[in-house]
């Protein structure tokens, strides 16, 4: 199943398919305070109990993008997976997040 999320902003986009109990949600353009809320529905859609977020695709990422973030990591503990861009990385990194189980970093 494929979900589109189309945030007030035209440069946003979260589309989740669902796969037994793990939801993929690619997010492209800009996580803010007016589209972040839109990355959390997409994730939390359909029962799934488990989340990978591929947010490589990302350009920006404020504030309201890690309380967001951190709301699913709160609802999904180890079953969550992110796959940051270099941007998101950067942000995580000067939050104190870099070091999170659910961040993962690829060789």
């Amino acid at each position: 199943m494929f979900v589109d999320q189309e945030g007030p902003d035209p440069n946003f986009s979260a589309t989740a398919a669902v796969a037994g109990d793990r939801t993929l949600v690619t997010v492209t353009g800009e996580v803010d305070m007016s589209t972040a809320d839109a990355m959390f529905r997409a994730a939390t859609k359909d029962g799934a109990t488990a989340a990978t977020l591929d947010l490589r695709e990302v350009t920006f990422f404020d504030s309201a993008a890690i309380h967001a973030l951190l709301q699913l990591a709160e609802l999904y503990g180890e079953q969550l997976r992110v796959l940051p861009s270099t941007q998101v990385r950067r942000v995580l990194e000067i939050s104190g997040l870099s070091a999170q189980p659910w961040l993962i970093t690829e060789a």
